[in-house]
């Protein structure tokens, strides 16, 4: 049985002050969730969240990280830095990262192979346009998305990943695929994986749906056989929402 695992991702909000605030509100609401609570937050907010989520069940996670150790990347943040700091979790390949910063599979790529040389637990973001989708492709997309981010890792490291299909079309405009268009789509990125790594492996692989999740439509997602939770974009960045989605009952 596969666990749900719910993670909020901040983008560009929160001050470290708003962070600690956060922290100390959401985590009396799902202390007794069942399903995993992640927080994706910028990195000047990372310390004081993994300050302020000790002893807690919040996890921590990063929403960027540079495929390189070290070296002569202004700006960037490397898996060795935030295994430091013992972040748990890392976005990997938002759709916002590939629009504005050119990220590529290949990028893509590399950054969950060192990801996983560090410990981390990768996020790895894939999804089709409106374009895309209104001309047929989405399986096709999201599928070779998945199949070269995966590219060159063991079984092991398939199986610790987790893939947040996230339709572009859907991210902050309150759209939302339907719950079955949402299942569908997932359970071919499940059968892209058992196609290469074998069925066992497909059936262990957490698969969130992220695109729009509210409070409102959260228990109806996560509820279809294939959505393991969700990457939750704006209303993780208010406590009572983000934990009502975590709380879904199923």
């Amino acid at each position: 049985m596969r666990k749900k695992v719910i993670a909020g991702n901040w983008k560009m909000n929160m001050l470290p002050d708003e962070t600690i605030r956060f922290i100390e509100e959401l985590a009396p609401l799902v202390k007794d969730s069942k399903n995993e609570v992640v927080l994706c937050v910028p990195y000047t907010d990372l310390f004081y969240a993994l300050l302020t989520a000790q002893n807690t069940n919040i996890k921590i996670g990063a929403q960027n990280m540079h495929f390189e150790e070290s070296g002569a990347y202004t700006g960037e943040v490397s898996a060795k830095m935030l295994q430091a700091i013992h972040v748990e979790y890392v976005i990997i390949g938002h759709s916002e990262r590939r629009q504005y910063f050119h990220e590529t599979d290949e990028t893509v790529n590399k950054k969950v192979k060192a990801a996983f040389q560090y410990d981390l637990k990768p996020i790895v973001c894939v999804g089709e346009t409106l374009e895309q989708r209104e001309s047929g492709e989405t399986e096709k997309i999201i599928t070779e998305q998945t199949q070269l981010a995966l590219q060159g890792l063991s079984n092991e490291q398939v199986e610790n990943t987790i893939i947040a299909y996230e339709p572009i079309w859907a991210i902050g405009t309150g759209k939302t695929a339907t719950k079955e268009d949402a299942n569908n789509s997932i359970q071919a990125i499940r059968n892209k994986i058992a196609e290469i790594y074998g069925q066992m492996v497909a059936n262990r692989v957490i698969i969130q749906y992220g695109g729009s999740v509210k409070s409102s439509n959260a228990k109806e997602l996560f509820e279809m056989p294939h959505i393991d939770g969700g990457l939750v974009g704006g209303a993780s960045l208010k406590a009572e929402e983000f934990s009502k989605i975590v709380n879904f009952e199923g």
